[in-house]
């Protein structure tokens, strides 16, 4: 039986903070982000934050100074500082298995320390990252060549999960800065349209693969793997081409050289480095090979900058500690389950699917740290799309539906493709969106216009719809490392308040055993005993009758 007197095993809802914040937040219900602009005119720039090169204005959220001094309580009494030191220290807070929590390691300069186990990691990450320079200058100087000669002019990274997310929405946020002779693709779907089509237009002898797989057992990238290894060798016809053609991402110097690839040309990573945190390891090689070692380089100083402001800044200026808490308030209090990511910059397509995994695989926990059920919601569902498309898509939602949807908003002040007055306009819609969700327009403002009493309704906004607004210079490599630490460090916070494991991912584990039963009982030459509910065998049945 939980000891509620023991701050330790107390439920984060018995807390005391945590019942004080429920109590708040039915005095924030009557209140209007209209009426706390029009009480407080510096409310703009007075809960706004910057660090590392971001600007972070959260004053349109559904929020006090009351809310932020309880929200900070709670921090303090889930002992979070505790909880970051102890991650930086290389403790090992992924406790379901055991491990050491350190992907800061990644982009920790040379100088500093950081001990796993005793032994100081940073020489091995920058032993790795000399090695990675290496090799990215001599393929995008046409050193390295394929087995037949040629020069590598198209590079495909196949990975899945954090091996695919991370490189390719690093390579479409810095495409601008990309070598643009080569040609950058990503395989990660076992649907083998995937791979056919993106290899349909290559040539083998001008095409290296990187295999991204820590253990080099990982299903969908070993079958898309061997995909490559076939149409390679079709088209080059000797097992040593495999050699100049593939190199690995991996820990698994076995089954990497059963593979056919040189271990020289194996890079590795460590088991403190979640997938999903990874993009700046050997995992990102894809990623240095597009934008060249000095701008990678760049990329891992954004990354330590806001690692060292989460770690030492005051937590009232702390923008990490601000979004992951604000995320709280919104999820846990505000009835907002939802966060839709909207940048407004096209190189970030990619960046809502990337979060989605960072937060919703982190965070999308049921039990505590000890294995109890939860009381309260844990991670938000992530999702997003690049403005302005977004606003003919699904803003209406936003806007006028019936569900609270908290918003981050991201744009740069300066334009990497400057094209007459688009970027003014781009930038224009986003400051307009926020303003919009925030203070919606009133029915005495439409009638004020003329509008017949029957669509007056329907022409209504009621605002009071929270957001973030995240503004950078503009969008450079070191920019891109600091705002994706700025999310990794929330979803730490989040977690860490919520009292969860945020590092490992057991959810993923049930769907990929039962998909390697059933992908047997789907080949097999005979009819095989289907043991599944009645659903699934009728499936597979169906499936098995009408996939030839």
């Amino acid at each position: 039986m939980r000891d509620s007197a023991s701050p330790e095993r107390q439920s984060l809802s018995e807390r005391p903070q945590w019942r004080s914040l429920a109590r708040h937040r039915g005095q924030i219900e009557r209140l209007h982000l209209r009426e706390l602009f029009a009480a407080d005119p510096s409310r703009g720039e007075r809960l706004a934050a910057e660090a590392a090169g971001l600007y972070l204005d959260y004053s349109k959220n559904r929020i006090t100074d009351e809310t932020l001094r309880l929200l900070l309580e709670l921090a303090e009494a889930c002992r979070l500082r505790d909880r970051i030191d102890a991650m930086f220290r290389g403790d090992r807070i992924n406790t379901t298995e055991r491990r050491a929590v350190l992907h800061a390691a990644l982009r920790a300069p040379p100088s500093e320390r950081i001990a796993v186990d005793g032994r100081d990691v940073v020489p091995d990450v920058h032993a790795v990252l000399d090695r990675m320079t290496a090799f990215a200058a001599r393929v995008r100087g046409g050193e390295w060549t394929g087995h037949s000669g040629r020069r590598i002019r198209n590079v495909i990274n196949i990975g899945i999960g954090g091996s695919d997310l991370g490189p390719v929405m690093a390579y479409e946020a810095l495409r601008h800065y990309s070598q643009r002779d080569m040609t950058f693709r990503f395989v990660s779907n076992v649907d083998g349209t995937d791979f056919s089509e993106n290899v349909r237009d290559l040539e083998p002898g001008e095409t290296l693969f990187i295999i991204c797989s820590k253990t080099f057992t990982t299903l969908e990238t070993l079958t898309n793997a061997r995909a490559a290894r076939a149409w390679c060798l079709r088209g080059l016809g000797d097992e040593k081409a495999v050699a100049r053609h593939f190199v690995a991402v991996s820990t698994n110097a076995d089954e990497v050289a059963k593979f056919g690839i040189d271990l020289d040309n194996m890079f590795g990573f460590w088991d403190w480095v979640g997938g999903r945190y990874s993009m700046e390891s050997a995992i990102g090689l894809s990623t240095m090979l597009a934008i060249g070692a000095e701008n990678f380089r760049a990329m891992l100083s954004g990354f330590y900058a806001m690692d060292e402001h989460f770690r030492s800044a005051p937590w009232t200026h702390n923008l990490p500690l601000l979004l992951g808490l604000l995320a709280i308030w919104n999820n846990d209090f505000l009835d907002a389950p939802t966060v839709a990511v909207l940048p407004y910059d096209q190189y970030l397509k990619r960046f809502p699917a990337y979060l989605q995994q960072l937060t919703m695989e982190s965070n999308g926990k049921h039990v505590t740290l000890d294995g109890e059920r939860v009381d309260y919601q844990t991670g938000p569902i992530y999702w997003g799309e690049p403005g302005t498309n977004g606003q003919h898509s699904f803003f209406q939602l936003i806007h006028q539906g019936t569900r609270l949807i908290a918003c981050d908003f991201i744009g740069f002040c300066q334009a990497l493709n400057p094209l007459g007055d688009q970027h003014d306009l781009l930038m224009a819609n986003l400051f307009a969106q926020s303003e919009a969700l925030a203070f919606g327009k009133t029915a005495g403002e439409v009638k004020a216009e003329g509008t017949p009493d029957d669509l007056v309704p329907h022409r209504t906004f009621e605002g009071n719809r929270p957001s973030n607004t995240i503004l950078g210079e503009r969008l450079t490599p070191h920019t891109l490392g600091a705002l994706v630490a700025l999310y990794e460090h929330s979803v730490f916070v989040q977690g860490a308040i919520w009292n969860i494991d945020s590092f490992d991912q057991w959810g993923v584990e049930l769907g990929k055993a039962l998909a390697k039963r059933t992908a047997a009982e789907i080949s097999s030459a005979i009819d095989p005993v289907l043991a599944h509910d009645s659903s699934t065998n009728a499936l597979i049945r169906r499936y098995r009758n009408l996939r030839k």
